[in-house]
């Protein structure tokens, strides 16, 4: 059995934290979106990626990160699947003093007339519309 000597070993590790530096908001956003990374290392002197996602619309985010990095892409190999087992990540925000129900679905649903969606996403906190919210209170963002 062949290996590589300590010095390509120590080349490869500087490349591959060279790319994980240069990819640092693709890699972000895999880690914040439920992507499953099966492979990251550095193959042919690029970053290799493959993964899973829980959708078809974050697949193609993962694709417009890596674009947004480099739009030709000359130092990134990524093989991304969907794979319907895994969740979709949950959107949360976080109540601020003057905030309503209203408001809230008004400025991530597009219509405050959205609020009774956002009061279906979360069950344990909210009961209906007379439900008081406070600054600190963390709420889950159903999809629009």
């Amino acid at each position: 059995m062949i290996s590589a000597s300590p010095r390509v070993r120590i080349g490869r590790m500087d490349r591959l934290e060279q790319l994980k530096t240069k990819y640092a908001a693709v890699l972000q956003y895999i880690s914040t979106h439920n992507v499953r990374l099966d492979n990251l290392h550095v193959e042919n002197d690029k970053l290799f990626l493959k993964g899973a996602t829980p959708n078809e619309a974050i697949k193609n985010d993962v694709w417009n990160a890596i674009k947004a990095v480099d739009a030709n892409y000359g130092d990134v190999t990524a093989e991304f699947w969907v794979d319907s087992s895994i969740p979709a990540p949950l959107k949360t925000y976080t109540v601020v003093a003057g905030d309503s129900l209203w408001r809230i679905a008004e400025m991530h649903l597009g219509n405050g007339a959205h609020y009774p969606k956002i009061i279906a996403a979360n069950p344990g906190k909210l009961k209906d519309e007379k439900s008081v919210i406070h600054p600190g209170d963390v709420l889950v963002i159903p999809e629009n």
